[in-house]
């Protein structure tokens, strides 16, 4: 059976007793970094003066996680086996996924404790209150596709729940400004741990807010969905249009998910 823990997102005493005492029946840990993991695991012994048995800890994460599933299957089918990530619910934005996906496709059991986890608590905190919320997770972390993913992800029109790292934050809330000036975002730093932080009100205010502090730890930012007004041309009425081929040949082409070139040709041969 696989059994996936949820850890701590900072402070270590969120760690649930369920979770404790599970893990003193399994055999094998796969978590995201093994050093990470193994030193969880000693600052539960010496601030809960418990014992937990001497684990095997196999890494699994991103890049080798297809491999592991290979080289531990007889492992995962007959013993207590349990994955944890670094911080929070496993299989949200880590491979633990991929490892659940393996255990539905050939019938092993497995089962999921609850606890900590990053978005439903920033989304509590944001006082937003539609109570519905998009999770995005982390874009894509530079190149044209960040960009176009961000608003992908805001034409939902509904609260949406993003991660980001340090080095990134700033211009992800540049890039949220440039979409909207009156956007209204929560932004929270370091959630559960000793340097916490919250910042609240409109994307210019906190962008400069931050701006002025340290960008250093873990971020979540939750931005306020605002309602998209939508706007559509049947290819009829495209074709009608009184305007340059050009224009015309780029919304012939969104519409019928052609190429360009070959809509404007088309265009212009008619004429």
């Amino acid at each position: 059976m696989v059994i996936f823990i949820p850890t701590p997102i900072g402070n270590i005493l969120d760690i649930t007793y369920r979770a404790i005492e599970t893990l003193k029946e399994i055999e094998i840990i796969f978590c995201e970094d093994t050093r990470v993991t193994k030193n969880l695991l000693k600052l539960l012994q010496e601030r809960l003066d418990i014992t937990f048995p001497n684990y095997q800890l196999i890494s699994f994460n991103e890049y080798n996680a297809t491999k592991r599933i290979k080289e531990f299957k007889s492992q995962i089918e007959v013993a207590k086996v349990a994955f944890m990530s670094d911080a929070g619910m496993p299989a949200i934005s880590d491979p633990g996924s991929e490892l659940v996906r393996f255990c539905q496709e050939n019938k092993i059991e497995y089962d999921f404790l609850p606890g900590a986890s990053v978005a439903p608590l920033v989304y509590a905190a944001s006082g937003f209150e539609s109570g519905k919320f998009y999770f995005y997770g982390f874009l894509p972390s530079k190149g044209k596709s960040r960009e176009e993913e961000l608003k992908r992800a805001l034409k939902k029109g509904i609260d949406t729940i993003f991660y980001e790292a340090p080095h990134r934050i700033i211009n992800l809330l540049e890039l949220l400004k440039e979409y909207d000036i009156n956007l209204k975002v929560f932004v929270a730093k370091e959630l559960t741990k000793k340097h916490q932080r919250y910042f609240f009100g409109e994307i210019k205010e906190v962008l400069e807010e931050i701006r002025a502090s340290s960008t250093k730890g873990e971020w979540a930012v939750v931005v306020e969905g605002k309602e998209q007004e939508s706007f559509s041309l049947e290819l009829d009425e495209i074709l009608a249009l009184d305007i340059p081929p050009k224009i015309k040949a780029k919304l012939v082409a969104k519409t019928t998910n052609r190429p360009i070139k070959e809509c404007y040709i088309e265009l212009t041969q008619k004429k």
